[in-house]
């Protein structure tokens, strides 16, 4: 373990990657904040994570101003400061939805979830880093090969991951005099609950049902320790991980 501690948050952290980041945090010896919309797979996180780790659990809606404000609250009245924020929540509702029979409903929870959420969090990080001593820290936000090219029938998740991008560009400016970076992971196939179906058959834009490979989460989790451990002087300001095989580069 590193002597000197160091404190993430990281959202989403009941499932999928966010589970898998929190654990390779604790493993490199980070202090976790984790937090989700449902208590119970969030302790679940903090159990695995094991005894060793020092883990604070604060159930979150990231929609929400009033809950994104009490768990940063709640992050500094525990550990004093924020080194890191992974910024993971997402939602992929209305996925496999044509354009024409989305309904405003289901496109708002998402821009709320995917845009909002990550820009409420994102922005209580940003005071704290802005304010702590010794100032500064990172935010990594957690984007997608979408943030490059969509899926068929995705088009509420892809304008969410294209706004993300900018959310993150903007950060990484703004944050300059402050000592906060902030970089983007866009990720492809890791294997979750929000990819099972791709392993046996998911529509590609040639109107075709094919399967695709996905790759281990825990590849996913390194590549972020990796961009979270820099000093402050160095940013990955993009990275993408993905599938090696998988429909993205060229024609498929």
């Amino acid at each position: 373990m590193n002597a000197v501690r160091r404190i993430a948050v990281v959202t989403g952290a009941g499932s999928g990657i966010g589970r898998s980041v929190a654990l390779a945090l604790a493993e490199d010896g980070w202090s976790l904040a984790l937090a989700g919309r449902r208590d119970g797979p969030v302790q679940e996180t903090a159990a695995l994570a094991g005894t060793g780790a020092e883990v604070l659990c604060v159930p979150t809606d990231v929609t929400s101003p009033g809950a994104v404000a009490a768990l940063f609250t709640a992050v500094r009245d525990r550990y004093g400061r924020v080194d890191l924020l992974f910024n993971n929540a997402g939602s992929f509702a209305g996925g496999g939805t044509p354009v024409e029979d989305l309904d405003h409903e289901t496109w708002r929870s998402v821009v709320d979830v995917n845009l909002t959420g990550a820009f409420l969090c994102a922005q209580a990080a940003y005071r704290q880093m802005k304010e702590q001593s010794p100032q500064g820290g990172r935010i990594i936000n957690n984007g997608s090969i979408s943030a490059h090219v969509p899926r068929p029938h995705s088009v509420a998740y892809t304008a969410t991951k294209h706004a993300l991008t900018g959310l993150t560009k903007s950060l990484s400016l703004d944050g300059r005099p402050y000592r906060i970076a902030c970089g983007q992971i866009d990720i492809g196939n890791a294997a979750t609950e929000m990819t099972r179906r791709m392993e046996s058959g998911i529509l590609q834009a040639n109107g075709t049902l094919a399967p695709e490979p996905v790759m281990d989460a825990a590849d996913v989790a390194r590549t972020v320790v990796h961009m979270a451990a820099l000093p402050l002087e160095a940013n990955i300001q993009f990275a993408t991980i993905m599938a090696t095989t998988m429909p993205y580069i060229g024609r498929g």
